[in-house]
């Protein structure tokens, strides 16, 4: 009997988009570290200023660009990123209107700006389109006041720059994108054969989205599913407005400087900027606030560790009976005269706990003074002075589902 031959496994199916890395922090991390180690802190030098142009297809992004650049004295070519992103994978993807990810995206993004042509000033066509591009570009804007900071009282602080930020965004509805885009891949065709005809010039590129009103189509579906959900995100970051390009052309291009205008009325002198510049960014003492605060209590546990078992019972015993009956509200506030409290570590390491546990305390101390003797004859009053700890502890309450 001849032995059975095992059949070969089946391939694995390739990883869908889906499973694409999509936190923001691990990808700017991943792509930041890399820029470190092949140029060196020291030599990452970033443009002046950026102008990020985004907007609907067909909302004239070509079109302004060389406009922004008169207007902003900017002498280096736009930077478009669909250009940037030139694999066949990535023609493949743009070509039925889909987007390349979001790594890819910003690691040959970052590493574009740091071009010597573009220290004067750079336009990025197309950037963000994503939420976590979104979150890569603030933590781009974080690190380059961080290396301002670093390099301020060196040779080399003329190169880091207090970091500018302008962004336009140009819109229009859906059958205005449509109608431009395949427009554009009438006058595209129209050239090319110009060309080839006569042997001068160069040709345009052809793509798939402007000769096909069903691609045309899912490429706005896209911008308005993905680019323009991050693009209203980017609004809680930096203060902008929409302007509307369905307008006529000189209308659009007032608007423009009218928005350039109003963004630079926003950003603080740069001597007011170095004066502010040593304070920490908020993000910075978030970013690392979960490591800070293991340190801290695994500290607590070494060097203070009766005290910490002291601040602890006292939760256990003398709080958590008060907050459990808090549960529906997701706010308690206990007083008390306790003495640990005259201890400061053990408020600290009290916040710090809690803070572990998921809860939000804060600790306020009240001093009261109660009279304990009154002198008839002089009419002085003797007082002791009491300490009383207030504590406010919050959290999520109980969802109660009434009807």
């Amino acid at each position: 009997m001849q032995p059975t031959t095992p059949p070969e496994p089946a391939p694995k199916p390739a990883a869908p988009a889906d499973l694409e890395i999509k936190d923001a922090q691990l990808i700017f991390n991943h792509v930041w570290k890399q820029l470190e180690a092949d140029y060196g802190r020291e030599k990452l030098r970033f443009p002046k200023e950026l102008i990020l142009l985004g907007g609907a297809p067909g909302a004239g992004k070509g079109t302004n660009t060389d406009f922004i650049r008169e207007v902003r004295g900017i002498t280096a070519e736009p930077i478009v990123v669909s250009a940037l992103l030139d694999s066949p994978e990535a023609k493949k993807l743009k070509a039925q209107g889909g987007m390349v990810g979001d790594r890819e995206v910003v690691g040959i993004l970052i590493r574009k700006l740091l071009e010597p042509e573009q220290q004067n000033g750079a336009i990025l066509d197309g950037f963000p389109r994503t939420k976590v591009q979104v979150e890569c570009l603030k933590m781009l804007f974080d690190e380059m006041i961080r290396l301002r900071r670093e390099f301020s009282q060196t040779p080399d602080a003329a190169h880091f720059k207090q970091p500018i930020f302008h962004i336009m965004v140009l819109f229009v509805d859906e059958a205005e994108s449509i109608a431009r885009q395949l427009k554009r891949g009438k006058e595209v065709l129209a050239h090319n054969e110009e060309v080839r005809s006569s042997g001068i010039g160069e040709l345009w590129e052809e793509r798939a989205t402007d000769f096909d009103p069903a691609l045309a189509r899912n490429r706005y579906k896209v911008f308005k599913e993905k680019t323009f959900d991050a693009l209203v995100s980017l609004k809680e970051i930096f203060h902008y407005h929409f302007i509307n390009a369905q307008a006529p052309l000189e209308l659009v291009q007032d608007n423009i400087i009218r928005e350039l205008e109003y963004q630079s009325s926003l950003e603080l002198d740069p001597r007011t900027f170095d004066q502010l510049r040593d304070l920490p960014l908020a993000s910075e003492i978030v970013r690392h606030a979960r490591q800070d605060l293991v340190r801290r209590l695994d500290s607590y546990k070494v060097e203070k560790p009766e005290l910490m078992q002291a601040v602890v019972a006292f939760i256990q015993e003398k709080m958590m009976p008060i907050i459990v009956r808090h549960a529906i509200s997701g706010r308690a506030d206990i007083n008390t005269e306790d003495k640990l409290f005259h201890d400061p570590e053990a408020l600290a390491m009290l916040i710090d706990i809690f803070s572990e546990r998921g809860y939000h305390a804060t600790a306020d101390l009240h001093r009261i003074e109660i009279p304990e003797r009154f002198d008839l004859q002089t009419g002085q009053i003797t007082c002791r002075k009491k300490k009383v700890f207030r504590f406010r502890i919050i959290f999520k309450g109980s969802e109660i589902r009434r009807g």
